[in-house]
């Protein structure tokens, strides 16, 4: 018996893994995050699977489900949206589950800034304007930040910030970055990235706010910084004629 934790991804049911479709397949039980899996990756499971919404359970619940499924010798499929390697609150069940010597497996999901990118039609690493990516949030009921990681800080280095969690808090998050960024720095707000109704708000930090103006919660990601939008970069070398790399050394032309 073993536990496959899957990434779900950012909510279209085809942005699912081939590994993790195969998985729920092959699984006759189903643990998901009912409140962000969205409904049509259950059908992916096989019929009668035993299949738990684990949004009103506390972990302990979640954890005598999975240990109901070893003792009957039931694989589980363990469903949470995005990707598994960030917010997924995994770590602890991974834990519990190491003390019960339970074996489990991971399958990687696409993460919702991706999804977020893609709506925007944005590379978030443009030469010369932006080659680092910080995925955060602000602090939560659920999670407390550590001391040393707040905007502030993160601001201070210039990097596209990705902000998780945090549309709740959209002043802060604002007044936080406006000394580094500057009132005109771009700032993408989307809201549930590849789901049917997604919503996509473009601003700068002095007018996102009222761009907002509380017509998006929860499942909404705040992108800042100087990538977006940006039409005016210089290319990257690596597709330039002079340029000599494995796959296309220069002598081969001469």
């Amino acid at each position: 018996m073993t536990v496959h934790f899957i990434g779900a991804g950012p909510g279209a049911p085809d942005l699912l893994t081939l590994r993790g479709r195969d998985r729920i397949a092959a699984c006759p039980v189903c643990l998901y995050a009912g409140s962000l899996v969205p409904a049509a990756v259950l059908d992916h499971c096989p019929p009668g699977a035993h299949i738990i919404n684990t949004a009103p359970l506390s972990l302990d619940q979640i954890m005598a489900e999975i240990a109901a499924a070893h003792s009957a010798g039931h694989d589980v499929a363990r469903l949470h949206s995005g990707d598994l390697s960030v917010w997924s609150a995994m770590g602890e069940q991974l834990r519990a589950l190491r003390a019960l010597r339970i074996p489990f497996t991971i399958t990687p999901g696409v993460p919702a800034f991706a999804a977020a990118a893609a709506a925007l039609e944005a590379e978030l690493t443009l030469p010369a304007l932006g080659q680092s990516l910080v995925l955060t949030r602000t602090p939560g009921r659920a999670s407390a930040m550590p001391p040393r990681e707040n905007l502030a800080a993160f601001a201070r280095t210039g990097a596209t910030l990705a902000i998780h969690l945090s549309i709740h808090n959209l002043g802060q998050v604002v007044a936080d970055l406006l000394p580094e960024y500057g009132a005109d720095c771009p700032v993408a707000v989307v809201w549930r990235a590849s789901w049917p109704e997604e919503r996509v708000v473009r601003a700068t930090l002095a007018s996102v706010e009222a761009a907002v103006a509380g017509s998006m919660e929860r499942t909404a990601l705040i992108l800042v910084g100087r990538v977006l939008g940006a039409s005016d970069f210089a290319p990257s070398s690596l597709y330039a004629p002079d340029y000599e790399r494995r796959f296309r050394p220069q002598q081969a032309g001469a």
